[in-house]
């Protein structure tokens, strides 16, 4: 349970911990281990730094680096000094991160080691570039931590956060266009916090670990960090996700709950010894981010033999919507389902002109409720398109069935339209992942002179395995509409995703839409 009266804004959650279990870890990164007191006092030390270098309530302060337990309290050192952490995707390029630097303003950047070049790439063409901070590492354009801290106080500062404070920025990820940087504020988190409290996927006791291998700057790593801190958890954190080693720890470190991306537990399934693991500590396992094939969950349960917990939703709402609780995993066709609305929050589904859809009627999933953004930082405009009349337009094409629970088909963007027929990616994906020899696979349309666009799976073979075309064709028309199955099927080595898991249907598709005025047909 999350105390609300102790913890009313995140910043808050490592003073009462520490208050009511100093001597508790709160952090396990490697060998080292941060204990909630020492989380709170390095905490204060950093908000009086950033206060003493000149930044502001509002002010953004940027970190560019992989997962790393300094980040912890540069985050709720940020928040108590009023001012708003921007964390910047570090798998971008150089001139990415120049753009979302610039686009933030950052007064400061904290850097880790493996990014310092990079960082000094991106900031060279920037008119006000922020003061460098090595976060770990050292490098000469760059103050080191320690010495940036210097002897600041332990102590809280005197100016107390407020729930009208922005607390968060992050970036989408930035598929089509460029990256927007949403806007969460303290208010945002306090209802994210009191809706926590009753969705079993976030149930968590103290002492139980919590493994976070989704990026701290993406929300599903920062989301299951803040409610893993908030109620008393220990965190084990992971710099960089393999799957074996993400197997390994769950029984080393006795894990209890996780959060981890469909493709994760893909790839964790395909491990040797996955299947004969020691998973007895382990309660629960999120999962979201991206669509899930039906036969990875239904392996995926029987593997782990824990509570699989589903949520759906956007940066945009701070990670939250819908979720499939663990009993609604084993209701009659509800497995497919990304569940139902959060308590407190609403969803519907919307036509082309925002008007509610019945049961059954294909749309535009929305979510409407505190969680929602406050704004696309310097995007009226985005904000304005996407936010309308309180509700937030997710980009999803979806509909939800007569008890209530709503259903995913893709994003429309992706949406394949062949013969006048519309396709949804995700369903053939998910009709084809069962068959043999497939280890992933991502659906795409491809100009076809009959149709317009015809239905293509790019196809990845498990270890060892020969895949053929005409067996995978056969295989999703067992399974789904002929018009819905793949015309042709290639064999590639891999599949590119985003930090999220979500496949990069853009790059797959540009090679067959090349010279073309329009990436549809």
């Amino acid at each position: 349970m999350i105390d609300l009266d102790a913890i009313r804004t995140l910043a808050d959650i490592p003073a009462a911990q520490a208050r009511k279990r100093g001597d508790a870890v709160a952090v396990k990164f490697g060998d080292r281990e941060t204990r909630f007191a020492e989380l709170d006092a390095q905490s204060n030390r950093v908000a009086h730094a950033l206060i003493a270098a000149g930044v502001a309530p509002g002010d953004r302060v940027s970190v560019l680096t992989k997962n790393h337990d300094a980040w912890y309290p540069l985050f709720f050192g940020t928040a108590r000094a009023r001012a708003c952490l921007a964390p910047t995707n570090c798998r971008l390029a150089a001139g990415e991160i120049e753009f979302i630097l610039g686009d933030a303003g950052p007064k400061l950047l904290f850097v880790g080691e493996d990014f310092f070049d990079t960082a000094l790439t991106a900031v060279a063409g920037l008119p006000n570039p922020p003061r460098l901070v090595a976060l770990y590492g050292a490098h000469p354009a760059f103050e080191s931590l320690d010495a940036w801290i210097g002897d600041a106080p332990a102590t809280p500062p005197a100016d107390e956060p407020q729930l009208g404070d922005d607390v968060l920025q992050l970036y989408t990820s930035g598929t089509t266009g460029r990256p927007k940087g949403v806007v969460l504020a303290n208010r945002t988190y306090r209802r994210f916090l009191e809706m926590a409290t009753e969705i079993d996927g976030f149930a968590y006791d103290e002492d139980e670990t919590v493994m976070i291998v989704m990026p701290l700057f993406h929300v599903a790593g920062t989301n299951v960090s803040f409610s893993g801190l908030a109620q008393g958890g220990r965190l084990v954190l992971v710099k960089d996700f393999a799957a074996g080693d993400a197997i390994a720890m769950l029984s080393e470190e006795r894990v209890a709950h996780a959060f981890l991306a469909p493709a994760m537990i893909q790839m964790m399934l395909q491990q040797p010894g996955a299947e004969t693991g020691d998973y007895a500590r382990l309660r629960s396992i999120a999962y979201g981010a991206s669509p899930i094939a039906e036969d990875v969950l239904r392996r995926a349960r029987a593997v782990f033999g824990c509570d699989f917990v589903q949520f759906y939703g956007m940066t945009e709402s701070a990670g939250g919507g819908s979720y499939l609780s663990p009993a609604a995993h084993d209701l009659p066709g509800k497995l497919t389902s990304c569940g139902q609305p959060w308590p407190g929050a609403e969803m519907a589904i919307l036509d082309g002109e925002g008007r509610p859809l019945g049961d059954g009627e294909i749309g535009e999933i929305a979510i409407r409720g505190d969680i929602v953004m406050k704004e696309y930082w310097n995007r009226p405009e985005a904000t304005v398109e996407t936010v309308v009349d309180g509700w937030l337009h997710t980009g999803d094409v979806g509909y939800r069935d007569a008890d209530g629970y709503y259903f995913v088909h893709d994003r429309i963007k992706d949406m394949i339209v062949s013969g006048g027929e519309n396709v949804y990616p995700a369903e053939v994906e998910s009709a084809i992942m069962g068959c043999p020899g497939v280890a992933d696979v991502a659906v795409i349309g491809v100009p076809d002179a009959k149709w317009g666009e015809a239905v293509k799976a790019l196809i990845v073979p498990a270890p060892g395995a020969e895949v053929a075309a005409d067996d995978v064709i056969a295989w999703a028309r067992e399974r789904i509409a002929a018009y819905k199955a793949p015309k042709s099927v290639d064999i590639i080595d891999a599949l590119p995703r985003n930090p999220s898991g979500k496949v990069l249907r853009r790059e797959l598709r540009a090679p067959y839409w090349e010279g073309r005025d329009r990436a549809v047909g």
